[in-house]
């Protein structure tokens, strides 16, 4: 073989391929999950991004701003015109802290806390939409937290 049929072999054999791509199996699964959620998620009239910060305060009711980001791995340039609007549909309030005018303190409405009963609904869904076993998805969960953990190291 000839070395520069050798290389033309070699330069199409190192072009990325999509469909090989992790980043791009990764984007695509949330493209589908994000799908199945925006349906099941109409209901309460909540965006995926609410629903997360939601999910948070209904398991502590009141947390700051940076405490809500933490966990959401969102800055709160993001963080903060979501909330505004979780406000302003009565679900949350944002309060400066007492302590340190610095905080701004989120805390579910009783409206907010309503929502939690119906939104109990979406996670059954969900699994049901995957079609895996709780073994299954409890093994992916743990996986993509341990990419996670491995990529935010890298950075």
């Amino acid at each position: 073989m000839s070395t520069s049929r050798t290389s033309s072999t070699l330069a199409a054999n190192a072009t990325p391929r999509l469909d090989a791509q992790l980043c791009f199996a990764l984007y695509s699964a949330g493209l589908a999950m994000n799908k199945v959620y925006r349906k099941l998620l109409k209901s309460l009239d909540l965006t995926y991004p609410q629903y997360l910060v939601m999910m948070v305060l209904w398991e502590d009711e009141s947390l700051s701003v940076s405490e809500i980001g933490e966990r959401l791995f969102l800055d709160s340039a993001t963080l903060t015109p979501l909330l505004k609007r979780l406000e302003t549909a009565g679900l949350v309030t944002r309060l400066r802290s007492r302590d340190d005018e610095r905080h701004v303190v989120i805390s579910l409405t009783a409206r907010g806390k309503a929502l939690q009963t119906k939104a109990g609904k979406v996670q059954e869904s969900v699994f049901c939409a995957t079609r895996c076993t709780p073994d299954q998805l409890m093994h992916l969960k743990r996986e993509l937290q341990d990419l996670r953990g491995k990529l935010s190291d890298s950075v």
